[in-house]
């Protein structure tokens, strides 16, 4: 459908018959969201209209949303290999306009930042503090213990900018600089806390990322599940998947909106979640 048209049926949305409203509102929702830059151009028109805009905001949002789910379900069906993609895809639920260019451009700058002062040749536990060192006092991440279940936490854009974050988000950049470095460093879903671990032939240990990469070992993490009244479960101590990185992710928001009483955000994510699943 051509733009003059799309526009016409965007001003009968303000049409005082309600049902000439929900049949244009149909037939719009079929074009999809490759009509979003239409509707974005009209809403800026309709200054004096705040009914109309409310509609164009409402549908442009479900247009995103719909983009958002479907480039998950694809990124899924494609064995999810990227992380980070998957992380990019998260946050444009909240930042649409947020590119995968963009984010690919800040963490190699990142990485451009880290790698000069790793050195080679060091035993793995060292390797990790010089790295700790790097990331955490020359960079300056580190844990968001203010506002821990803020939603914006678990937005990859926005903790690389701020560089606060919670477990999980910290763990993700922390594991993508230290993968890139050529370091064998995973994800492991422990309970109520995500951390890292190094594996390699011979070698294991962890890092909790959120204590400023603290390392610990197996026996720590036999008694952090005692203290939780769980067994021993290898999935506790073994690495992870992305998508079950992804799915905690989306946990953690669907959480921090609960906690902000924000019901429509909550239900919009526990559906995306469910669609993993």
């Amino acid at each position: 459908m051509k733009e003059p048209a799309i526009k016409a049926m965007i001003q009968l949305l303000d049409d005082s018959d309600s049902e000439v409203v929900q049949l244009v509102e149909q037939q719009i929702r079929t074009l999809g969201p490759s009509i979003i830059p239409v509707l974005e151009s009209e809403w800026e028109q309709l200054s004096l209209n705040p009914f109309l805009q409310e509609k164009i905001e409402n549908l442009i949002h479900d247009f995103q949303l719909e983009s958002m789910r479907n480039r998950l379900a694809i990124w899924k069906e494609a064995g999810g290999m990227d992380l980070m993609e998957g992380m990019w895809i998260v946050a444009t639920y909240r930042f649409p306009e947020y590119s995968f260019s963009q984010l690919k451009t800040e963490l190699d700058q990142l990485y451009y930042e880290v790698w000069p002062q790793i050195r080679e040749n060091l035993h793995p536990m060292d390797q990790i503090k010089v790295l700790n060192g790097v990331i955490f006092d020359q960079l300056k991440f580190g844990a968001n213990t203010k506002n821990f279940h803020a939603a914006n936490n678990s937005y990859i854009n926005v903790v690389l900018e701020s560089k606060k974050g919670n477990p999980i988000s910290l763990c993700v950049i922390y594991m993508w600089i230290a993968q890139r470095l050529g370091f064998p460093v995973y994800g492991v879903n422990l309970p109520n806390l995500f951390v890292l671990t190094y594996k390699q032939k011979g070698v294991q240990f962890y890092i909790n990322v959120f204590n400023k990469g603290l390392i610990f070992n197996r026996v720590d993490i036999d008694n952090y599940l005692a203290q939780l009244n769980l067994a021993p479960n290898e999935i506790y101590y073994n690495p992870c998947s992305n998508l079950e990185i992804i799915r905690r992710v989306l946990r953690n928001l669907i959480m921090a909106y609960d906690k902000a009483g924000d019901e429509e955000h909550k239900n919009e994510l526990s559906q995306i979640i469910d669609s993993l699943d």
